[in-house]
């Protein structure tokens, strides 16, 4: 009864006060949702507005990255350059944008492969390609991918040595994409749209063809940096997977011809020893003695880069002015060898006969001992029938020789040292040392230039050179008691010793670092000269050998000079040969000088980055591939080759060089000497 009559009661004040509470609490938590969803949907908007722009953000980034660090090449494109930078910025955008798109995604394993994805190429193409550029002041491209396709063990040498600056390249773009991965994820967010979810499935299509679209990459490089470097490791995994994208240019077998029997000349008896090294620039060592006063009782050291070279060979005949006809390894071997010019044809600088076959044709024994890796780019192929009667390489002195600095030049002069006695005389040998190369060969408790860094930052930049100077120190000893156990030997009063390098290298004086990049002097000057006992030279050939001491001579004057020593230099069996080689004996007056082309293109070696010139006593033209003009050097009067005197200067080189190449290096894709290339196989 009680309690149906208070089901019936009406309901008192306080229960109807809770309700209208109630009420008005559902009525601003309603208001409260839709504020909020008022809010998400701004703030959704916000995020499809900007979050568009955000996906550009990466290609902001690379085209300020790319002008600041080379604005000035940048603002020289026109015309169809300018297109292709615009094209490869499109491609940029829509690599970068659609990644980072499909990583920002909420949920799902796919945004996960897609931040790996977007993380990991950031880091390599951009940090990869600063690196690059710090070292050879251009971009890593096709040509150089190729170049180093058959040296793979050379990029983990080059990681061991300068592994720290590698890393503060790459650490930045790092940090970068996994910062941008991030934000991506909070302020693009995109949802499962028909058009999210195409652009999830276009990701994985447009990084593909980031590798295997074309692109600016030689001359002017009109592309962004990452479009490049994309384009060069797409190039380089067709080659490794069989399919040829270009001619990859290498030494091969040689095929020269039998020559006659020939008899030397009347005259003295001499065998002759040929030193050759490797990167060993002019002012890292001595070609002359200095004459240094000695204070209080103390001697100086006056010639501190090899010293006991200098006092091994004290009354050399140094040649100041020596020049190599190019800065890499295969070409000079090729030019020194031959006579011929870098600018020969592949054909010819396979098939002419080279200094060992000249001394076998002329009854001489021979020998090539080299610690340089037979591996290197094909090099086997070239010496491999070689007709001496020694010979060894790298691995023959040292099985677990490294590829790029080949066995220790200390084995080396050992082994020469043991063999050289069981020649039979006369003889041509050619001892060819190799720990100058990179990443260089240094004793710690003999490296007198400090501080030395094996860092290749341009800020260590001295450090670097003194680390380089460390090596050709080193190799100094080796190769001191080398001549000093001939000078020594039975042999020894009948040796003439010719001594040279190979090339140069360079410390970014025009910007680049190494070799292989400039026929600038850094990387073509080289150290020359002659030291024969008395009475192996007649004392016209020494005359000749004085006057040419501080005039312009080049590599293309060796084989001339080393057939003369001799005696085979007017055989008359050997005039067809003889007429195809444009330099001349050093023993004999000179006849003036020739226009010489200089070059590391030719058809026994493909360049990474077009340079070519030519040079005619002292006036040097040259161009890069980045210059679309010759540059014109007196060397004599500028020997840092600062002062451009423009194409006019250097008289009718320019039009002999137009001829030639087709123009300067960034004006022309491929030169001309080089255009009968594309059949080429990739290995003879």
């Amino acid at each position: 009864m009680l309690r149906s009559k208070a089901l019936n009661d009406p309901p008192s004040v306080e229960a109807d006060a809770a309700s209208r509470s109630s009420r008005g609490l559902a009525r601003d938590l309603g208001a409260d949702r839709a504020a909020a969803r008022a809010r998400l949907r701004a703030v959704a908007r916000v995020r499809r507005r900007y979050g568009r722009l955000f996906l550009a953000l990466p290609l902001l980034l690379i085209v300020v990255a790319d002008v600041h660090i080379r604005g000035d090449r940048l603002l020289d494109l026109g015309g169809k350059h300018i297109a292709s930078y615009v094209g490869a910025m499109v491609e940029s955008a829509a690599l970068w944008g659609l990644l980072l798109f499909a990583a920002s995604s909420r949920r799902g394993a796919s945004r996960w492969l897609a931040a790996l994805l977007f993380v990991a190429l950031a880091t390599l193409s951009l940090g990869g390609q600063l690196y690059f550029h710090r070292q050879y002041a251009t971009y890593l491209n096709l040509d150089a991918t190729l170049f180093g396709t058959s040296l793979s063990a050379s990029l983990f040498g080059q990681l061991r040595a300068d592994g720290e600056n590698f890393l503060r390249s790459v650490l930045p773009p790092l940090l970068l994409a996994i910062a941008l991965v991030w934000l991506g994820r909070r302020i693009v967010r995109p949802g499962r749209t028909a058009w999210a979810r195409a652009a999830r499935l276009a990701a994985p299509a447009v990084v593909v063809a980031a590798f295997v679209l074309p692109c600016s990459y030689r001359t002017v490089q009109a592309s962004t940096p990452d479009v490049i470097y994309f384009h060069a490791i797409g190039g380089l995994l067709k080659e490794l997977a069989g399919v040829q994208t270009t001619a990859q240019v290498r030494p091969g077998l040689r095929t020269p011809p039998s020559l006659p029997p020939v008899t030397p000349r009347p005259g003295p008896r001499r065998n002759v020893l040929f030193i050759l090294t490797e990167s060993v620039r002019a002012d890292a060592t001595c070609s002359a003695r200095v004459p240094v006063p000695v204070d209080a009782g103390e001697a100086p050291v006056a010639c501190p880069g090899t010293p006991r070279i200098d006092a091994a060979v004290p009354d050399r005949l140094p040649l100041t002015q020596m020049r190599s006809n190019a800065s890499t390894t295969a070409i000079g071997l090729a030019v020194l060898w031959s006579g011929l010019q870098p600018t020969a044809t592949r054909e010819a600088l396979h098939t002419a006969p080279l200094v060992f076959d000249y001394a076998h044709a002329a009854g001489f024994d021979s020998a090539y001992w080299t610690s340089h890796h037979m591996m290197f780019a094909n090099s086997r192929l070239y010496v491999q029938d070689l007709p001496v009667s020694h010979q060894c390489g790298a691995t023959e002195l040292d099985p677990l020789a490294d590829i790029d600095l080949g066995a220790d030049d200390r084995l080396l002069s050992a082994h020469v040292q043991s063999e050289v006695l069981s020649l039979r005389e006369p003889f041509l040998a050619v001892a060819h040392f190799g720990n100058t190369h990179v990443p260089y060969l240094v004793d710690p408790e003999d490296a007198p230039f400090q501080p030395a860094l094996e860092s290749k930052a341009p800020d260590d930049n001295e450090a670097y050179r003194n680390f380089y100077r460390n090596a050709v120190h080193r190799q100094d000893a080796a190769i001191a008691e080398l001549i000093r156990f001939v000078r020594s030997s039975p042999v020894g009063e009948r040796t003439v010793i010719v001594f040279t390098s190979d090339h140069g290298e360079a410390f970014r004086e025009h910007g680049q670092l190494g070799h292989t990049g400039s026929i600038l002097d850094e990387e073509i000057r080289v150290p020359g000269w002659v030291d024969a006992p008395p009475g192996t030279l007649t004392a016209a050939e020494e005359g000749a050998l004085r006057a040419a001491r501080d005039e312009p001579v080049f590599h293309t004057d060796v084989t001339p000079t080393v057939l003369d020593l001799m005696g085979l230099w007017e055989e008359p069996e050997l005039a067809e040969y003889r007429a195809a080689m444009v330099g001349h004996s050093l023993l004999r007056p000179s006849p003036g000088p020739a226009a010489l082309a200089l070059t590391n293109c030719t058809g026994i070696w493909g360049c990474a980055f077009k340079n070519w010139g030519m040079m005619r006593g002292n006036m040097k033209l040259e161009s890069r591939a980045w210059d679309t003009a010759w540059h014109c050097y007196d060397v004599l009067a500028d020997p840092r080759e600062q002062r451009d005197l423009g194409p006019a200067a250097c008289g009718d080189l320019p039009r002999l060089a137009d001829a030639l190449y087709g123009g300067p290096a960034g004006s022309v894709d491929v030169p001309a000497h080089l255009r009968d290339l594309a059949a080429v196989p990739r290995h003879d």
